[in-house]
């Protein structure tokens, strides 16, 4: 497994994280909460996360539900990761928070539709589309 090391902006909240998948579970989701964040994430399995520092400074926030847990540092506010709703034994962590990857890494984003969320609708979870970055010539 390929560990990576990431922090939060001012860096007072430090990570390893050892995504399950590599790079292929990056995603967005069309959920009120995601689309306002706006981040790329990878996923990692519970265990997978390791904080080295900063769990003091760390704060969360729950929405409707609650059960998906959503952390970003009370210092500098950037969102790291969080626990996943439709599956609880998985995280996913903020791509910008990885040290040397960025989300305009990725050509293609697959975005999921949090708006019709699998654990409301009990259908499979589906795909609402595809982010695409072009870089300028």
């Amino acid at each position: 497994m390929n560990t990576r090391s990431g922090q939060c902006h001012c860096g007072a909240v430090r990570f390893t994280v050892a995504p399950s998948e590599g790079f292929n579970s990056i995603r967005r989701c069309t959920c009120s909460y995601c689309r306002m964040r706006g981040a790329v994430v990878v996923m990692a399995e519970m265990g997978g996360i390791e904080l080295l520092q900063g769990e003091e400074v760390l704060t969360s926030y729950r929405f409707h539900t609650g059960a998906a847990q959503h952390f970003f540092c009370s210092r500098c506010g950037i969102y790291t990761h969080h626990q996943r709703r439709s599956d609880q034994r998985l995280y996913a962590v903020n791509v910008a928070c990885l040290d040397g990857i960025s989300p305009f890494d990725f050509a293609e984003v697959p975005v999921m539709d949090g708006i019709n969320h699998t654990s409301d609708t009990g259908k499979p979870t589906r795909r609402a589309g595809t982010l695409r970055f072009i870089p300028a010539s």
